[in-house]
């Protein structure tokens, strides 16, 4: 199946409305195009998965539905198995194990992303430009701090990526600083 960036955002807004799960899935899409480039993968369609992980969340937030709900919309509109797997396995509850890197990279950074849009929250001027992987190791650390994120979630994402932490803290960091401007950070 060929689709398009452009389509992807299209079924995207057609499920989420909500302005911050829209920046969610826009940041996941930048931080999983530039591990492509790192990774010597297809930009596109790593972006396309990034971008499309939580297009079901707004109407089908339970643990129950989400992303189970989203998966059987893809496979309706014919969307590749491989995608709809490495969505599936974003989420620890669906027991979806994660084979391929796609799937691992968009575990390891869906977490670290939202994670790291509420430490430029914090930020004095509530830039992206500001933060840094200190202050998001100073903050991981605060188990207050944006509780709902989970530490354990971010950890094994790096782990099972096999990346250096602080190395890829700073590589979500940069993917998201890039779009800043559309994310208003």
């Amino acid at each position: 199946m060929d689709i398009t960036r452009e389509q992807a955002y299209e079924l995207l807004t057609e499920f989420t409305s909500k302005p911050a799960l829209i920046n969610h899935a826009l940041s996941v899409e930048a931080a999983m195009r530039a591990y492509a480039r790192k990774f010597g993968e297809d930009e596109e369609i790593w972006g396309i998965v990034g971008l499309l992980h939580d297009f079901d969340y707004e109407k089908y937030p339970s643990l129950e539905d989400h992303p189970f709900r989203g998966a059987e919309i893809l496979r309706e509109r014919g969307f590749p198995e491989e995608w709809i797997e490495a969505i599936l396995g974003h989420a620890e509850h669906t027991g979806v194990p994660r084979r391929t890197l796609m799937a691992k990279t968009l575990y390891a950074v869906d977490e670290l992303c939202g994670f790291i849009t509420a430490v430029a929250y914090v930020r004095p001027n509530r830039k992206l430009e500001e933060v840094k992987v200190k202050s998001v190791k100073k903050k991981l650390k605060d188990k207050s701090f944006a509780a709902q994120v989970s530490r354990e979630d971010i950890r094994k994402g790096a782990e099972e990526l096999g990346v250096d932490f602080d190395e890829h803290i700073e590589t979500v960091i940069t993917a998201m600083q890039g779009i800043a401007d559309q994310l208003g950070l």
